[in-house]
């Protein structure tokens, strides 16, 4: 089955800037045909969107809070997703995971949705102090 690893979360005050990895391996997937995206979760809240990106990198969606400081970006030879955070800020603190959309070459205007992707990874966890 797909696998998806997140990487390059830490301890950093406000301000500062983190780059977020996440690599995909295994299985059948054909990771260039798949929007990919990042999802945080602060400790006793839902997950929710941060930033998506369609399977071209033609598309990109972004959370109203993170826009103008947070970049997606993909590399389908290297099957990586990458989110450059700059400017974090407290409320940005939660575990951070990225996930592939269910559908093949698919895009929609609409907020992303949880249940709209699958083969979510293990998390990095992102601190942010004032």
């Amino acid at each position: 089955q797909v696998q998806l690893v997140e990487s390059g979360g830490g301890l950093v005050q406000a301000g500062g800037s983190l780059r977020l990895s996440c690599a995909a391996s295994g299985g059948t997937f054909m990771f260039s045909r798949y929007t990919m995206g990042w999802f945080r979760q602060a400790p006793w809240k839902g997950r929710e969107p941060v930033a998506a990106i369609s399977w071209s990198g033609d598309n990109t969606y972004y959370a109203d809070d993170v826009k103008g400081r947070f970049t997606i970006s993909r590399d389908n030879a290297k099957k990586m997703v990458y989110l450059q955070m700059n400017s974090l800020k407290p409320e940005d603190t939660a575990v951070f995971y990225c996930a592939r959309d269910l559908y093949a070459i698919h895009w929609s205007t609409v907020v992303p949705g949880t249940n709209d992707f699958i083969s979510w990874g293990q998390g990095t966890q992102v601190t942010v102090s004032s």
